[in-house]
This record gives structure tokens, sequence and C-alpha cells, in this order.
């Protein structure tokens, strides 16, 4: 009887939020293919392992039973493949990173230069995800790691089993078309770069370039204007930063600005520094376990190295 790592995950990520909806929204999956993974699994123990109670499932005692022991199933996976590769003179591993498009850009090429350099051995296979799904792509175990954004006023969600390691903190500007004053300022185009700290609530009447309010970008920058006093009059929803970037350059609106940002696309854009602190976090997620791994270690160090300003 075996039992794959993505139905025992599902059922664990069951066993946490009690219905087939939230376990999905939590995995990255359809609440389909979470019933699909735990009939495969019922299939495989020749036992009922959970029951509908209205909305919510219920876990029957084999349920139980099988959950606390998948918990040290995965858990002595992770530990043996931490053991092999502490025994070896070397660093060797296949890992999985998630990585969203900011990221991929301009972070993965330096770091997986500097990680061959150091760790010839480690081989890295990187997909790219949701940057807001980077904690679930751990959870479900599609990839070992991978690199995320955290902020202060829209936080990803914490349990035991993975870890959110911080790379660096990054502080928010403002990105103005390259030509334009900041907000309450006349100056000669000759004197405009660069420019003195705004206040946030200086670029209340301005129009904005934000992603959507569900993202947790989105809401994050929603929270900070509101508590500058203002809801941000956003003309344009785009999620791709450096699509953002290039509409702030064609005078469509303004939009947050970070370094990592940045390293997109610096045409036809000016950066106006903010008096408020506005940041953000770029992080790693990890399985807890895995974190033990040198490979995942050494993965984290190239990466944080590449992070530097």
């Amino acid at each position: 009887m075996e039992f794959p790592g993505v139905q025992l995950r599902t059922l664990l990520e069951l066993t946490r939020s009690g219905t087939m909806t939230a376990a999905a929204a939590a995995l990255g999956y359809t609440p389909g293919a979470v019933s699909q993974q735990i009939a495969a699994l019922e299939r495989a123990t020749g036992a009922e392992l959970v029951r509908r109670t209205g909305r919510r499932v219920e876990l029957t005692d084999a349920g139980h039973t099988l959950a606390r022991h998948a918990e040290r199933i995965l858990a002595a996976q992770a530990e043996a493949v931490a053991a092999l590769e502490h025994g070896r003179a070397e660093v060797v591993a296949r890992l999985r990173l998630g990585v969203f498009g900011t990221a991929a850009a301009a972070l993965l090429p330096p770091a997986l230069d500097r990680l061959r350099a150091r760790h010839p051995g480690v081989r890295v296979v990187s997909r790219e995800v949701d940057v807001d799904q980077a904690y679930a792509e751990v959870c479900a175990g599609r990839v070992d790691l991978a690199l995320g954004l955290d902020y202060p006023d829209a936080p990803l969600a914490r349990d035991g089993d993975v870890e959110v390691v911080r790379l660096r903190s990054e502080r928010f500007s403002l990105a103005v078309p390259a030509q334009a004053a900041p907000p309450g300022e006349r100056v000669p185009r000759e004197a405009r770069p660069p420019y003195a700290p705004l206040r946030l609530a200086d670029a209340a009447g301005l129009d904005w370039i934000l992603p959507t309010a569900g993202s947790y970008y989105g809401r994050a920058m929603r929270v900070v204007c509101r508590r500058a006093g203002f809801e941000p009059h956003v003309v344009h929803e785009v999620t791709d930063t450096a699509t953002s970037l290039a509409m702030v350059a064609a005078g469509l609106g303004v939009a947050p600005l970070t370094e990592l940002m940045l390293r997109l696309r610096s045409q036809g854009i000016a950066s106006v520094p903010l008096q408020d602190r506005v940041e953000r976090q770029l992080v790693v997620a990890v399985g807890a376990a895995s974190r033990r791994r040198p490979s995942v270690a050494a993965l984290i160090g190239a990466l944080r190295d590449g992070t530097a300003p």
C-alpha cells in the first residue's frame, strides 16, 4: 500500500481547513481536485476517511488515524533526504523552486550562476507560480521552496509546516513619468530629479496603477493609502510589474516602485521617495523539515546574495 505525498498533504490540509473549498484555496487546487485526491486515498486504504456534515467535512476514525501517521510519514521523508545530503562529501541535489515574474527576471539568473559556482552538484528546476500562491505551492509539495512577497499590511498565512525566510526588506517610492514633477511642485525640468521625499497624502489626487484589491500587493497598497487619509483612484488594475511601469512611462498614472521593480524597467520613469515608510519583504517559503537540507541552505544563500541592492 502506497501513499503519495500529494494525497497525504491534501488530507492534512483538509483536517486543518474543514471544507473542500478552504483546503483547495490553501493548496492552490480546485475543490474537485481535492475531492479526487481524497477519493484516491480512500481507494488505496479501503476505508472511509471523511464524511460530509453540511458544508463541512469531518474525518472518520480511520481518517484521524491516517492523518496522524501522515505528518510523521512526510516529516520522516524530509528528514531522510536531509540526512542523506549531510552524509555526502559535496552538496548534491535536485531542487524545485517556485518563482514569480519579477524574481525570475531579475534575481534567478545571477543566483543560479552563483549557486553553480559554489555547488555544481545542486541542480535547480524552476516553475513560475502566482506570487500569492508561493506558500500554497510549498504546502502542496509541488515545489521545495518558493520566492514570495510579504506585506506588513497583508501578511502571508503561516503554520508550523512551512517557514517564511526573509531575504531582504524593500522600501517603496512612487514611480512617475520621467518628465513629470511630483504633486505640489512646479520646478524647472533640469532641476527635477532627484526629487525631495514626498508625503503619500500628496498623491491623493493622482491616477493610480495597482493590482486588484484581491491580491496581497493590491490590498496592502490600498491599506497604506487609507492610512494616509485617501482612497487611491485606481484607473488601471495591472498585475504585471513591467506592464505597470510601461504605463507609468506613457503618462497613464503613478505606481508604487521598489529597487527590484526598477531592475525590470527604468526607461521613461522617475522615482520619487516617500516620507511614509511603506515596505515589503522579499521572502522564501520553505518546508520546515526541508530547511535543514544543505542544498536548500545553499540556494537560499545564493538568492539572498542576489537581492543585495
